[in-house]
């Protein structure tokens, strides 16, 4: 193997956001929930992204989030919200996404909050209804734009990392999980709006897998929910070991407490701590570390955060992509399909149980 011709210095110098659009084009916002507040309308002021306007079944909410982020209407409806000519940021819950794209206009650029549908037949018809009105449509797969992974995907672009063989996701925080009431109407709940995320980063990382071991298990703390906790392995055609153990229900205090992902190769590695999910959702300091064969351990300082920075990613991309200035869009709802069927598989297996053991009477 060849000696190693990276330096410290292109470790620090991996480009950590993606860059924005010539134009920013007007979004108008259809709904206006949690994660708007806390991360759409934050990304979009900071990237300086004009919102139009904004809709929600609930039309004081709605209000509330005009006032706020000073977005100078509110729609009457979702008609109108929809035919206005500007990019659409769905970000409404995964039950009612079909009935919201059933009513956007032929050809229009829209950005669809993820999961893409509570399970792989709803993926399936939002696929299918993007192909019939051929909409510019991607999923909010944003992890995969936060500052923390841009690096990492450049760096195994580079070589930095060599081969990768281990991939590894561990959780032991407090999820908030009253802060979202719909969960409590799914029949899975944790690898379709969580670890989702981390299924489609790995798939953009690493590739598909060729299968998935699942154990989904709920939390007497959430007697309204099927799951809260989980654990996850990946299976590769060739040595690599992947898991994610995912504990959101961790409730010892600060310390002890986890949320990293780590990632070894045989020429390098990558450490990230997602202080987002230490205190959701105003969060603690979130890292980044990298090595690479003939250098030492390296602290990435980051210029950004996971939430509100990687909404913007994803938003530059999708109309980047409309302009041309993008040959690819990164989570197009083709691509994101893939992910789906990931989380179709791991439900299937969660569904499916252990093997059980045998024992002698």
């Amino acid at each position: 193997m060849k000696k190693n011709c990276f330096t410290t210095q292109d470790l620090l110098n991996l480009p950590q956001s993606w860059p924005l659009p010539r134009e920013k084009k007007a979004i108008d916002i259809i709904a206006a929930g949690g994660i708007v507040k806390d991360a759409h309308l934050p990304a979009y002021r900071k990237a300086g992204f004009p919102v139009s306007g904004i809709y929600d079944s609930n039309p004081e909410q709605a209000r509330e989030r005009a006032e706020e982020f000073d977005i100078p209407r509110v729609y009457e409806s979702l008609e109108e919200a929809v035919s206005q000519g500007n990019v659409i940021d769905l970000a409404t819950p995964p039950e009612a996404h079909l009935e919201v794209l059933e009513q956007i206009p032929q050809g229009s650029a829209v950005l669809i909050q993820k999961p893409m549908g509570r399970n792989l037949e709803e993926a399936r018809r939002i696929r299918k209804l993007c192909r019939e009105k051929q909409l510019n449509a991607a999923i909010n797969f944003q992890l995969r734009f936060s500052p923390m992974m841009l690096p990492i995907r450049e760096a195994l672009a580079q070589g930095m990392f060599g081969e990768l063989n281990e991939v590894e996701v561990r959780l032991a925080c407090q999820t908030p999980w009253e802060l979202w009431p719909f969960l409590e109407k799914m029949e899975d709940v944790e690898v379709l709006v969580h670890s989702v995320h981390y299924l489609d980063w790995i798939r953009s990382l690493i590739g598909e897998p060729s299968g998935a071991y699942c154990h989904a298990v709920p939390h007497p703390k959430f007697p309204n929910l099927q799951d809260a906790r989980n654990s996850i392995i990946l299976a590769y055609d060739r040595p690599v070991r992947c898991c994610l153990s995912l504990n959101h229900t961790y409730s010892k205090g600060p310390r002890h407490q986890q949320a990293t992902i780590r990632i070894e190769g045989d020429r390098g590695a990558a450490q990230v701590s997602l202080g987002l999910l230490l205190n959701y959702p105003e969060g603690e300091p979130e890292t980044l570390e990298l090595v690479s064969e003939g250098l030492e351990w390296t602290d990435v300082p980051l210029s950004g955060r996971w939430f509100p920075d990687a909404f913007i990613g994803v938003m530059s991309n999708l109309q980047r992509f409309c302009d041309g200035d993008d040959a690819e869009l990164i989570t197009s709802v083709e691509d994101a399909f893939g992910t789906m069927s990931l989380v179709d598989a791991c439900i299937s297996s969660s569904h499916s149980g252990a093997i059980p053991v045998q024992r002698d009477d």
